[in-house]
């Protein structure tokens, strides 16, 4: 009975949180963080690693940077990276990210002589996002690796406004700690999305945009919106996990599969799209396009100069 209960209570807070957050007056107006070569190409063409998990959950996470050129092609000694997770809802993998993949990049990162930063909004019907961290129990077990870990919505004035060039964005939001880290890692999970199709790299963007900013991108055309908020800053690598994945339903629920594969890349629309060829392959009840580079989410991208059509698999 109390279960339940809380669970209704958790409902109206994130209901409040939902429709009346709103983005503070007066903050910094900054221009989009500087666009950088995306570093794992070759002869040309962006790379798109492919690993299938056995059991060595750590080896294949390597293998899978490895194959695209390593972390020294982004990672420096030093360097204070914000590695931004899926904690959207308080739902287990692949609703949220998987702790043990989180924990092993982690892990790498700071092998690599990192300062590592784990950063996250949660979306508006289940925040506050400490508590979404707890209850996937995600706070006290990155705690006691000790990672320092950022709930954004908690942190009232550490926002800055990006000025973008978008057709339905003009400006964006965004944690000042996210904006000045030295290097950004996103960990997507692969899932369909009930609303904005999928869930990937892409869609990851929406978790750093300032609550009082997300209402409006779904009242219409949310999958291009979804891809201008990527014009304010871009990862530096991206390492998504498909060792699970939903086909149907989205982002917190759905029709689960388990492709087993882990995937990186430096550029965020050939990993979408490649992980698209791998959703398609199933048999879901969802609106993914025949063709990827339809979809309103990877053209936007595509339009924006945030990725390309080439890219080369390897594996």
């Amino acid at each position: 009975m109390g279960a339940k209960k809380g669970g209704s209570f958790d409902t109206l807070v994130g209901l409040y949180h939902f429709m009346f957050d709103r983005v503070p007056k007066g903050l910094d107006i900054v221009p989009p963080r500087p666009r950088k070569e995306n570093p794992f190409r070759k002869d040309g063409m962006t790379l798109v690693s492919k690993v299938k998990v056995e059991q060595d959950l750590k080896g294949s996470v390597i293998k899978a940077v490895e194959l695209i050129g390593g972390l020294g092609k982004v990672i420096s000694p030093g360097d204070r990276v914000m590695v931004k997770p899926n904690f959207n809802s308080p739902d287990p993998y692949p609703g949220s990210s998987d702790l043990e993949f989180l924990k092993v990049v982690i892990q790498l990162l700071r092998e690599a002589g990192a300062k590592v930063v784990v950063g996250e909004s949660s979306g508006g019907i289940w925040r506050p996002t400490r508590r979404v961290m707890e209850k996937l129990d995600a706070l006290r077990q990155l705690t006691d690796i000790g990672a320092e870990v950022i709930a954004f919505d908690d942190r009232r004035w550490d926002w800055v406004k990006v000025r973008v060039d978008g057709d339905y964005r003009k400006e964006v939001t965004v944690p000042r700690s996210l904006y000045e880290s030295d290097k950004i890692v996103y960990l997507p999970c692969m899932k369909t999305h009930q609303l904005g199709r999928f869930s990937l790299s892409l869609k990851l963007a929406v978790g750093y945009v300032h609550p009082g900013e997300r209402r409006s991108m779904h009242m219409r055309n949310l999958e291009r919106k979804v891809a201008e908020f990527n014009l304010a800053l871009q990862p530096d690598l991206i390492i998504m996990d498909g060792r699970k994945a939903f086909i149907s339903g989205g982002p917190d629920k759905g029709e689960l599969v388990e492709p087993g594969v882990i995937m990186a890349s430096g550029e965020q629309v050939s990993i979408d799209v490649e992980a698209l060829r791998i959703l398609g392959s199933y048999k879901g009840k969802n609106r993914l396009l025949p063709d990827p580079y339809d979809s309103p989410q990877i053209a936007t991208a595509l339009r924006h100069g945030l990725g390309s059509k080439e890219y080369r698999v390897v594996s």
